[in-house]
């Protein structure tokens, strides 16, 4: 693999070539944890006492929820790799002086409207040109059923986006709340909501989505049970009024970080790596089980438990996959991985059928669109369709662009870091036009990549 990261001649972007040049090797790990970061710093926040946070994912996203924490009265520091939140407890929040900037992280706008919606305060979020682009409604809906107000610019297809204002009822109402689609940041908005309401507050999930917030919710003692209902839905009943306890939180490596140099061992020959202490819980492993399916060679080792999640080194060796038809109902525990999926499907054998993915379009960018127009670039046989895509591959090296184009990733960091490893696997390498969305996300993605190829030196 060869990496050669030059600046674009538009501000503040970064290019990268990434190109093919031998095998994978060596012990690497991730990032902390995105989603259980952003709720380590969240519900800390609303503990009374001293919590404490190790591994904490310190890239922007996370980095704008604890800014918006301490805008609103929390005291978060950092000393080495200790990150010490002194919590203002749960109806403590404050007022900020002036609105809040969140950059790129739709994670902390859904969830901080949800922490706001039961507070007597109002709160102004804004965002970059990306994330002040994704819809909101679904967020604001249950929020506004609960007492909550919101002013929201409308977009040009009458969706309601950031800069918004939220101002919020105290005592909010509680409420029963059915998830009309699967949403791990709409059921937990609803549940951040509830711990200042008097009452139950209960969700109701027909679709198993990421449980990051249950389980810390009942960490941080916070009366919450999880109930199946006869139709087989999961019913989150949470007790507001609630008071929590501070933590000490290890925050495991990120599966959705993981995800990609596991696909790009998988695909690269002669690779053979292991990614150290990734949480493998089950609402978060669909990638790895669909890889098994089509061949890969993954296998977990010195599986734990860590502050209430399963951990494991991943080991993964290079493999020939075979293309499949991927389930529909495994989409909530993959649906950020779906992107080096369907890079992985450019080098299987045979056909990779995707359907149930509408939710991809409102990400950070549309990216059932955006991967399409990449794979097609690179020589791929790409079909887009509304809810999905079918890649065929040939299950040998992706042919590659005959122009010197790079490919577009939307202000992406999910879409630049699956062009990256595609180039691994091109012919004559990709260039992705800007890597820098990648410190979201991924601080050092490029560096993870040229270390585990000089390993193999």
């Amino acid at each position: 693999m060869t990496s050669k990261r030059t600046n674009q001649t538009t501000a503040g972007t970064q290019a990268a070539s990434f190109a093919p040049a031998g095998p994978l090797t060596g012990r690497i790990a991730v990032p902390g944890d995105k989603s259980i970061s952003h709720r380590s710093l969240i519900l800390s926040a609303l503990a009374v006492g001293k919590s404490q946070i190790t591994g904490l994912l310190e890239g922007e996203d996370v980095l704008a929820t604890a800014a918006a924490l301490r805008a609103m009265g929390a005291t978060i520091e950092k000393s080495g790799d200790v990150w010490t939140v002194y919590g203002v407890g749960v109806g403590g929040l404050m007022r900020p002086e002036t609105a809040i900037d969140l950059g790129n992280s739709g994670t902390s706008a859904r969830l901080l409207m949800g922490l706001v919606a039961s507070h007597d305060i109002s709160v102004t979020f804004t965002g970059d040109a990306s994330l002040s682009k994704r819809p909101m409604g679904r967020v604001m809906d249950p929020l506004s059923a609960m007492g909550a107000e919101f002013t929201a610019r409308m977009s040009s297809d009458g969706k309601a986006c950031l800069p918004l204002t939220v101002r919020g009822l105290c005592p909010a109402v509680p409420m029963e709340y059915r998830l009309p689609v699967a949403s791990a940041q709409v059921k937990s908005a609803i549940l951040l909501a509830g711990l200042n309401t008097p009452g139950i507050t209960r969700v109701i999930e027909p679709v198993l989505t990421r449980d990051h917030s249950e389980t810390m919710l009942k960490g941080f003692g916070a009366d919450l049970t999880v109930e199946t209902d006869k139709d087989g839905s999961r019913v989150i009943s949470l007790t507001g009024e609630a008071e929590l306890s501070p933590q000490k939180i290890k925050v495991p490596g990120d599966p959705s970080s993981a995800a990609f140099p596991v696909v790009a061992a998988l695909l690269v020959p002669g690779s053979d790596i292991v990614v150290e202490n990734v949480g493998i819980n089950p609402t978060r492993s669909g990638l790895f089980a669909i890889l098994q399916q089509m061949g890969g060679n993954i296998s977990f080792k010195k599986k734990r438990t860590v502050g209430g999640e399963p951990v494991a080194d991943i080991h993964v060796k290079h493999s020939k996959l075979s293309g499949m038809d991927v389930p529909a109902d495994i989409a909530p525990s993959m649906i950020d991985e779906f992107p080096i999926l369907f890079i992985a499907a450019a080098l299987a054998e045979g056909t990779t059928t995707t359907n149930g993915l509408s939710e991809l379009r409102v990400k950070e960018s549309d990216r059932l669109s955006q991967m399409a127009e990449g794979l097609s670039l690179l020589g791929v046989d790409v079909t887009e369709k509304e809810d999905g895509l079918v890649i065929t591959g040939n299950g040998d090296l992706i042919p590659g662009s005959k122009k010197k184009t790079a490919i577009e990733t939307a202000l992406d960091h999910r879409i630049a870091m699956s062009f990256a490893v595609a180039g691994l696997v091109t012919k004559k390498g990709a260039t992705v036009d800007d890597m820098s969305p990648t410190e979201t996300s991924f601080p050092g993605f490029a560096d993870m990549l040229a270390t585990l190829q000089g390993s193999a030196k």
